[in-house]
């Protein structure tokens, strides 16, 4: 099906060097790894960036961050206290990355690409959603579709403790197990909607159709 093996779609505005990190996922347990995206657009505040980085740090868990503005000396110096459990880059292949074995959950601000590309490949996710859509598309995936969680904001700001309690409760909590159950059955959905007859074949078909039919 063009979705599992598919990742030569979508568009990035930033160079990568993603042989990095493949190879660093390919050193990781399956499902372990925790993927940190926040996109193109968005922005996000010196202290947001702080509470991201302790409660990584915190997790215990092998992370994955994209974090394309960071400047902090001490935040890069906490991160560096990781290990080889934490890898920060300024930009990677989204698609390559989310579809990758080692990756078990998606901290995500919920943007409609995002969305897509976390559904379609099945990944749980943490919402932090920040403006726009993006609220919405977190409501869907967390009380919807039940893909996820969407991570509780003090004063705009998701907490190092709150984002710690919102990635045990995807990777290893009571309800991971139905998240990850959901999660797999939205990407086997989504991979029937653009195999060949699918309704998102069909309607782009139709769509083709109707431009190619001349006027009445």
């Amino acid at each position: 099906s063009r979705i599992e093996g598919d990742t030569s779609y979508g568009a990035s505005l930033w160079n990568y060097d993603n042989d990095q990190c493949l190879k660093w996922l390919g050193s990781k347990p399956l499902k372990s790894v925790v993927y940190v995206s926040f996109g193109s657009m968005a922005s996000i505040s010196t202290e947001q960036f702080q509470e991201i980085a302790w409660g990584l740090k915190a997790s215990n868990m092998p992370f994955l961050w994209v974090a394309k503005e960071l400047k902090d000396n001490q935040l890069l110096e906490l991160i560096d206290s990781t290990g080889e459990r934490g890898l920060v880059v300024k930009w990677c292949n989204q698609l390559e990355v989310l579809a990758h074995q080692a990756v078990g959950c998606f901290v995500t601000h919920c943007g409609w690409n995002s969305t897509l590309e976390g559904l379609s490949l099945g990944v749980p996710m943490v919402c932090v959603p920040q403006w726009s859509d993006q609220p919405t598309n977190a409501k869907f995936l967390a009380h919807v579709w039940k893909v996820g969680v969407r991570a509780k904001q003090d004063r705009g700001i998701v907490t190092r403790e709150e984002l710690g309690n919102c990635l045990r409760e995807v990777m290893i909590g009571e309800r991971s197990g139905e998240i990850k159950s959901n999660a797999l059955k939205w990407k086997e959905l989504a991979k029937r909607a653009v195999s060949v007859g699918g309704s998102s074949d069909r309607n782009i078909d139709e769509f083709i159709a109707k431009l190619l039919k001349p006027d009445q």
